[in-house]
């Protein structure tokens, strides 16, 4: 395993320093500690070509500017809190909104927007970093001093795992995500309306108008949002299933994992041969076809926009503290949250 340190560039008067870890058949990636960001991911077409198949930028100005979450870890909770605000132990907790009236992706401020500490882990066989921050009592408006640890590990075979630990002094909410946008075309050849999604769910969470979830989760069969036998991610573009149309033409939602197969998603391009699969402890993962992009920017010399990469975001299910029937996101005091998430290509 080689492992690559360079400086990426400043933050309120803080290098970020870039990582690189690459295995002995090829494959790479980058972070930052900024955030957390995955800026590069290299992995071999059916040919042997190296490319990227993620979302990122070259500089830390542009990820600043421009990204809407490109490659980062999100927190303290992922996804919508209604409202901005939430009830524990019968104290009001007051979100900053920063999404109309809602709290997103833990704040305008969240653990996508702060230098996190970094250690290299260089193993034989898998090396990694681990990203460690300490979210201080009331940051963002959560209750506790919260104690976060996030590790990237790229081993032999081609296997990205990301594992999250966390701990807290007091009742909080704790549910994070790695929001990767994939593209498997290499280097942005193409979009993903052809990429073809297995997903082993057989419900889907519908969403309202402000795209949080209502509380009722939909039968997938007969619908563009059965993906078990495997479609392609433009079904749901030319769809007119109103949960498509609602989200902008595609899908922006959370999707409940059956358990019963591993792996339990698999997105794949035929063109490139690339084929990612997908195994979470996870109860439930958010699919995004970037129907919101906009295309006011670049990525790398490409042109931003609709359905340029594809998310899945392994996590809890979005505002489950509105919804008690949900897979709650609480972490008591003296808990510990720790959740993994395997990629493997």
């Amino acid at each position: 395993m080689k492992v690559f340190r360079e400086e990426f560039g400043e933050v309120a008067g803080k290098t970020v320093t870039q990582y690189t870890i690459q295995n002995a058949q090829g494959m790479s990636f980058s972070c930052i500690d900024y955030g957390c960001i995955i800026t590069k991911l290299l992995t071999p077409d059916r040919e042997g070509h190296f490319e990227n198949v993620v979302l990122g930028f070259d500089s830390i100005e542009e990820y600043q500017k421009y990204s809407s979450y490109f490659g980062a870890v999100v927190g303290r909770v992922a996804g919508r809190i209604a409202g901005s605000e939430f009830e524990l132990n019968d104290e009001r907790h007051v979100l900053p909104k920063n999404e109309g009236k809602n709290h997103l992706h833990g704040g305008p401020q969240g653990f996508s927007h702060v230098i996190w500490d970094a250690v290299v882990m260089d193993g034989k066989d898998e090396s990694g970093i681990q990203f460690s921050y300490l979210s201080p009592d009331g940051e963002e408006g959560y209750p506790g001093a919260l104690q976060v640890r996030v590790t990237y590990t790229l081993d032999q075979d081609n296997q990205l795992k990301i594992s999250y630990h966390a701990l807290t002094d007091q009742t909080t909410l704790v549910n994070l995500t790695n929001h990767s946008y994939f593209n498997l075309s290499g280097n942005l050849k193409r979009n993903v309306l052809e990429h073809i999604l297995t997903m082993d769910s057989q419900q889907f969470f519908e969403l309202n108008e402000v795209l949080l979830p209502t509380g009722e989760l939909l039968n997938v069969k007969d619908t563009p949002f059965d993906f078990r036998s495997g479609r392609k991610i433009v079904d749901g573009i030319t769809s007119q299933h109103p949960q498509n149309v609602l989200v902008g033409n595609g899908y922006d939602h959370p999707f409940l994992l059956n358990k019963r197969q591993s792996p339990e998603i698999v997105l794949m391009d035929r063109v490139s041969g690339r084929r990612l699969s997908v195994d979470t402890e996870e109860p439930s993962v958010v699919l995004y076809t970037s129907n919101m992009m906009k295309d006011h920017f670049k990525i790398r010399g490409t042109q931003a926009g609709k359905y340029i990469g594809v998310c899945l975001e392994t996590q809890g299910p979005p505002d489950a503290i509105h919804h008690p029937s949900f897979k709650q996101c609480v972490l008591e005091a003296g808990q510990v949250y720790q959740t993994e998430t395997k990629y493997r290509f």
